[in-house]
This record gives C-alpha cells, structure tokens and sequence, in this order.
C-alpha cells in the first residue's frame, strides 16, 4: 500500500483535489437500509436461493413463482430508506461535480437494482445490474417504469399480452452493452475510485477496480469484510458505508 491503511485524512484530501473520482457499490450499502442480499445469511427466500430465481430458465418454468419473489423484494425496498452512505455519496457527487464544473467529473457504478442511490439524490448513476422498477415486455420488448407494490396482477403482461419480465440482469446475461461502456471509461479515466460495499467477487463489475488501479488511480476499499482487492488499494477501511462514507464530507 502506497498510504497507510486507515488513513482517512489522506483519502478525503486526495478526494476533494481531484477532479475524476468513480464509485463501485455493491449489496452491502443497501444492506445498511435493510434490503436483503443475495448472499450469506438470510440470503434464502421460501427455501429457493437467488440462483434459483434470478435466471432465464427460472423464469420460463414458472413466471409466477419468479414475480412473487419480486413483488416480495420490491415490497421491501419501497419501506427502505436511503442511509448515510447513500446521502454522503449524493453530497460528494455535488460537490465534485460543482468544484471541477464538469459532470463527467464523478461517476457512481452500482450493481444494486433498487433504486436508493437515485432517492439519495445521486444523479449520474451507471446500473450495470439493471433497475427492479422496469419492466421490459419479453414479446414486443417495450420496457417502462413500474412502482406498483403489491403488482396487481403476478405475473403481470404487457398491453400486447405477452409476458413482463423484471428490467434487471440475470444469471448467465450480459451486462447492458451502453451501462457497461461508460463504466469502463470512468474506471479507466478515474483518478480516484471507491470500491464500497462490495465483496469484489463478482465479474465482470469486479475488474472495473482492477482496471483503474492498472490505469493509476489511487484505490480506496470501503467494506465489513476482506475482499480480495485489499491488497492492491492505497486504503482499507473496515466499516460500513453509513459510518465510513460521510467522513469523507
């Protein structure tokens, strides 16, 4: 490590100098407001794991069972609030954006579907994972919003009749092509990246870290647990984005 580990002076100094920071969050900050994850304890819903549900095959053995399983899910994350990590990444993204007079300037990469980060008032948001609050026709392919909670009708159809699918990414899809470019990019022009919340498991979201510490930039880890890219950051922080992120403010 370049820095030392737990050096948060350093970070926030480096933080509010530069003028190209990139976020990676992942499940752990939307845990802090009380969304389930897909992994590790509690990661089960009716005995069925995210495995079994989130994929193309699931869906087309038995829509029904798949929608449930979101209603349920999108029932949680509409009593969820935004928590202090969200609101102090909002803020940052502010006050980067209006020092450096340029919006390219911070970018936020989710891999969350829920929408909290949009409630905290994030504005320039990537989703590479897609978004639980779209629908997307699996005939005529139309996609748009949907903040019905409970649905009406499970599984619900499309005005052409056809069947509507969740407007996320599931196992064994590829990432949305236009999400994943401009992911790319920021990763690779960033001069400071966040990794928060995220065990760095998952690929190819996971390599967008990677790619912009073999690009330069400095790396900071926020996150309870080890992940495998510790050892590469400048800073480690073990905490959670709620008590973590708004010392950077």
């Amino acid at each position: 490590m370049t820095q030392a580990p737990f050096d948060m002076m350093g970070l926030r100094q480096v933080v509010h100098t530069t003028d190209s920071i990139a976020v990676l969050t992942g499940a752990g900050i939307s845990a802090e407001s009380g969304v389930p994850t897909f992994r590790g304890t509690g990661g089960l819903w009716r005995d069925y794991s995210a495995e079994d549900l989130a994929t193309p095959e699931a869906f087309a053995r038995n829509p029904r069972l798949v929608w449930e399983w979101y209603d349920w899910r999108r029932g949680i994350i509409r009593q969820a609030q935004p928590n202090p990590g969200h609101l102090a990444l909002a803020a940052l993204e502010q006050q980067t954006v209006g020092r450096c007079a340029n919006d390219a300037s911070f970018t936020l990469i989710t891999q969350n579907v829920d929408g909290l980060h949009e409630r905290a008032g994030s504005r320039s948001v990537l989703k590479l994972h897609g978004d639980i609050w779209l629908v997307r026709c699996t005939g005529c392919g139309a996609v748009e919003r949907n903040d019905e909670v409970p649905l009406r009708e499970l599984p619900p159809r499309c005005r052409c009749g056809a069947l509507l699918r969740p407007g996320v990414v599931w196992f064994g899809e590829p990432l949305p092509r236009t999400e994943w470019a401009r992911a790319y990019e920021a990763s690779r022009h960033a001069r400071v990246m966040l990794v928060v919340g995220t065990s760095a498991v998952v690929y190819p979201a996971a390599g967008l870290a990677e790619l912009a510490r073999a690009a330069g930039a400095k790396l900071a880890i926020i996150n309870t647990g080890e992940t495998p890219l510790d050892s590469a950051a400048d800073w480690v922080f073990r905490g959670t984005a709620g008590e973590t992120l708004p010392q950077l403010l």
